[in-house]
């Protein structure tokens, strides 16, 4: 059975950078880490997207391990910011044009300053959501780093 293409890999595609996606059954009640059981990969491979909003009406975007917490005190100082805070799941949407559970640092509506975990620099993939809840695609980290013009940065409380 062949996948549905997202945006996500249709902007991949283009810019001719490998992936390979990977689906699940999806449930609303599914963590990071239960995804992670699903893909049979370690929790710190599988990374969530998520978006703050500093001061006014800058947005920056984190991408941290499944298994970690962003750290809003180190999020902020790498954005510059005296202080982020996590946007409302209602505003996510009409923000990114993703939804909760499918966001992904590609192709949002708009870019936004990124970072990810330095810990992506780990491993020779990583995975991150395909813009569809259900869907994820293994990346090379060097190559989600510069599609999305992100730097790799101490961003999280890494969890047991």
């Amino acid at each position: 059975m062949k996948n549905e293409k997202t945006n996500v890999m249709r902007l991949l595609d283009g810019k001719k950078i490998s992936y390979s996606s990977h689906t699940y059954k999806a449930d609303p009640t599914m963590t990071g880490e239960d995804i992670a059981i699903l893909l049979d990969e370690p929790p710190s491979r599988v990374f969530k997207t998520l978006v703050t909003q500093g001061k006014g009406t800058s947005y920056y975007v984190f991408v941290v391990p499944v298994n970690a917490e962003l750290d809003l005190k180190k999020a902020a100082k790498a954005a510059g910011e005296k202080s982020v805070a996590m946007i409302k799941q209602k505003d996510l949407l009409p923000l990114t044009g993703y939804v909760h559970g499918g966001c992904s640092p590609i192709g949002m509506k708009k870019q936004f300053p990124t970072f990810i975990h330095e810990t992506a620099l780990q491993y020779e993939t990583i995975f991150v959501s395909a813009g569809k809840v259900g869907c994820q695609i293994e990346i090379k980290p060097a190559d989600l780093m510069n599609i999305v013009k992100c730097e790799a940065v101490d961003i999280a409380a890494l969890m047991e």
